[in-house]
This record gives structure tokens, C-alpha cells and sequence, in this order.
């Protein structure tokens, strides 16, 4: 062209206002419409312009609804179970999209799912008050275990066996043999729902924690309360998280009162209390490898911990609250997943954010690491699973 702004002259109202001929054309492109951009990708902001970024390798679409929770196969790398808000479970299979089993059966939210140790079984908890056990490689139905009482809140598996455990609306905590489809056991005493629970990892002991602001640890066998741990220096408010050391040894809680303890499960004695969180804690995680724990909170930050000095290692700001983490692996690692919808991986040593994926347009619910510590798998209010790459974050 011959100027780079068009001058409104005679001439130019006499050509009509044409401003190029044949020869100003260089070559013509054929654009197909689908390769447009929207409207709407310009005059936004960088955050908006990213949001059509997605990081996952696969994304698992079966739910008609927001997904609560997520677990992968401790055996399998490949196999996932979620469960959500459309009284349904899935398995399915990492970079398998056409293959699913559908878990039916319950009649209201699946709210919390856990492969056995050794791979074989899956169990579901439902807002229905039922748990249901599967078996992990068909899909195939066993069991359905009732509490008379309420919503199931969360299950567990014992380590070594095929025992599995849940926590109730009911105040209660229930166990069950999932070979046999009997019940064992049910754990009695607090004063409002067991919102938190495990097995100790050598088996012999459970710890429960609840609304009603206390622990509790029990003899799995006879049923026993062995230790209420409650008032000062514990927790004001419910508990809504809880870890257990590797040796069996503490208890780590959080609390909507803001604050983590640590408990000695031996004792029944507080032994430390940290301190730094302003908001409720939503999630706790021990490090596999170092006398190191984990806390993410609503008021936006990820604390690490160090147990021997009780002490914050590292604080990580986020952009919005954080409502899960796991630990990957035995690496120095580790993930949360968060209320914007982004999954961020943390340096422990460094206290430094050096992966955030994008993808999900909902808070993150639930996080699981693969077996071969490949994949992290994601579960959110957007009504999808997506797996993301981490095999170099081992």
C-alpha cells in the first residue's frame, strides 16, 4: 500500500473508498472458521486469556455432576475410581477413554472412595449411608455394608488386610470384613460426626477425629476407647483432617479453629501445636521421607512443617483457598489443589511453586497419585477427572 492510514480524499469517495487493487495483494489464505479466534479472546485480561489452557494429558467426562473424590490403584498404574455429586462411581483406565465400569448402586453422592492395599478390592462411601465394596479389576459388585445413621464421610482399608473402616453423620465409626461381608465392629463416643480417620499403619490401632472437637483412638479389636484427647491445648472446633506417622507413633489434626496438633497416639498427649494458619484447615499430609508435615488452609497458604522443631519450614501463598495436597512420592514434592480450579507443585526444600496446571474450571476436590508416580489425577466441582504428567517430579 501506499500510505499506512487511508486519506479520506475526493478520489477516494470517487473509487468507492477502495484502498488496495490486484497488485497490492500478496497471496490469499483460506481460513476456515473453526480456526478463528472468539471475541472473546481479545481485551482480556492475562489471567482470562489463559483460561482456554489445559495441561492434561486426559480428561474423564462420565460424571453428570461435581466429583468429591478421587483414589488410583495402589497396584495399577493406570486404574482410577471417581465418585461425585450423580450418586455414581467410575473406574476407568489413564489414556483409555473408551473404557469405564460403572458403580451403581448408591442412591446419593459418592462422597469418598479407597482401593485396599493390596489392589484387589475398592470401596465406596455414600452420602446414602452405605458402603459398597467392589471388586478393583471387573467392576463387579460384593458387598453393601448399612449404617443406620447417616452419611458416610470417609472410608479406609487396614494395611495388611481386608478390613475396612468408616467414619458417619452418626457420631460413629463402623468396620467391616470385606471377604466375609460382616460387620465387626462400631466405634462409639463421639458427640458429632467423624469427620477424619485411619488406621495407624501397623494396624493396631484407629484414630478418628470429628466435629465434636476431639480425637479419639481406639483398640480395633475389642473396640476400646483407649484416649479422648480434648480441651486445652487441643483443637475449639471440629476437626476436618488427619495424618498418621509411618511408625505409628503420632497423630496429626487440623481444625476449622485454624490450628494443627500433634498427638501422641501412644499417650493420648498433645506434644506439639502449630500454629500459623487464619483460616480452617482443610488438609494434612505427612512426607514419606522426612520428619516433615504438610497443611493447606482456606486463608490461601500451604505451610510446610518441621516436626522436630515444630516449627514452619516453608510458607506457599496461593491465589484462593487450598483444599487438598498429597505428597509425590518419597520426592521432596508435593501437589495441592486448590479453589481456582489449579493444581500447584511445591518444592519442600525451597518453599518454591514450579508447576501450575491449568484445566479445571472448579475448585479441586481430591487429589491421587498413580501407582508408578506418573500421573496425578484431579477431581472437581467442574463435573471432570483430569490426569496430568509428573513422572519428572519423582
Amino acid at each position: 500500500m501506499n500510505s499506512p492510514n487511508p486519506v479520506h480524499d475526493e478520489d477516494d469517495h470517487d473509487e468507492g473508498e477502495v484502498f488496495l487493487d490486484e497488485s497490492d495483494i500478496i497471496r490469499e489464505v483460506t481460513v476456515d472458521d473453526e480456526d478463528l479466534p472468539d471475541a472473546d479472546d481479545y481485551g482480556g485480561s492475562d489471567d482470562e486469556i489463559a483460561e482456554g489452557i489445559d495441561d492434561s494429558m486426559h480428561i474423564f467426562t462420565g460424571h453428570t455432576g461435581e466429583l468429591y473424590t478421587v483414589a488410583c490403584s495402589p497396584t495399577d498404574p493406570t486404574l482410577v475410581a471417581t465418585g461425585g455429586q450423580d450418586d455414581k462411581g467410575f473406574l476407568w483406565k489413564i489414556g483409555l477413554g473408551d473404557w469405564a465400569s460403572e458403580l451403581q448402586g448408591h442412591t446419593d453422592s459418592v462422597s469418598s472412595l479407597a482401593f485396599s492395599t493390596d489392589g484387589l478390592l475398592l470401596a465406596s462411601g455414600g452420602m446414602d449411608g452405605f458402603v459398597q465394596i467392589w471388586d478393583a479389576s471387573s467392576g463387579n459388585f460384593k458387598y453393601k455394608f448399612e449404617n443406620p445413621g447417616g452419611e458416610i464421610e470417609w472410608v479406609r482399608w487396614h494395611p495388611r488386610g481386608h478390613l475396612v473402616l468408616a467414619g458417619s453423620e452418626d457420631s460413629n465409626a463402623w468396620m467391616w470384613n470385606a471377604d466375609k461381608g460382616a460387620f465387626l465392629n462400631m466405634f462409639s463416643g463421639h458427640g458429632g460426626r467423624v469427620t477424619c480417620g485411619d488406621f495407624t499403619p501397623d494396624g493396631k490401632t484407629i484414630c478418628t477425629g470429628s466435629d465434636d472437637a476431639t480425637l479419639r483412638i481406639w483398640n480395633p479389636r475389642s473396640g476400646e476407647n483407649v484416649h479422648v484427647v480434648r480441651g486445652h491445648p487441643y483443637h475449639t472446633a471440629g476437626l476436618t483432617c488427619l495424618a498418621l506417622s509411618s511408625d505409628s507413633t503420632l497423630a496429626i489434626t487440623g481444625s476449622q479453629d485454624n490450628s494443627v496438633h500433634v498427638v501422641n497416639i501412644t499417650t493420648g498427649k498433645v506434644v506439639s501445636s502449630l500454629v500459623s494458619h487464619s483460616d480452617s484447615v482443610e488438609c494434612v499430609g505427612l512426607a514419606p521421607s522426612s520428619p516433615w508435615a504438610a497443611t493447606g488452609s482456606l486463608d490461601q497458604k500451604l505451610i510446610i512443617w518441621d516436626l522436630q522443631h515444630s516449627s514452619p519450614r516453608s510458607t506457599c501463598d496461593h491465589e484462593d483457598g487450598v483444599a487438598c495436597l498429597t505428597w509425590l512420592g518419597a520426592s521432596k514434592y508435593l501437589a495441592t489443589g486448590c479453589l481456582d480450579g489449579k493444581i500447584r507443585v511445591w518444592d519442600s526444600l525451597s518453599g518454591d511453586c514450579i508447576r501450575t496446571f491449568s484445566g479445571h474450571a472448579g475448585a479441586i476436590q481430591s487429589l491421587s497419585v498413580s501407582a508408578n508416580l506418573d500421573f496425578l489425577v484431579s477431581a472437581s466441582i467442574d463435573g471432570t477427572a483430569r490426569v496430568f504428567e509428573i513422572a519428572e517430579f519423582r
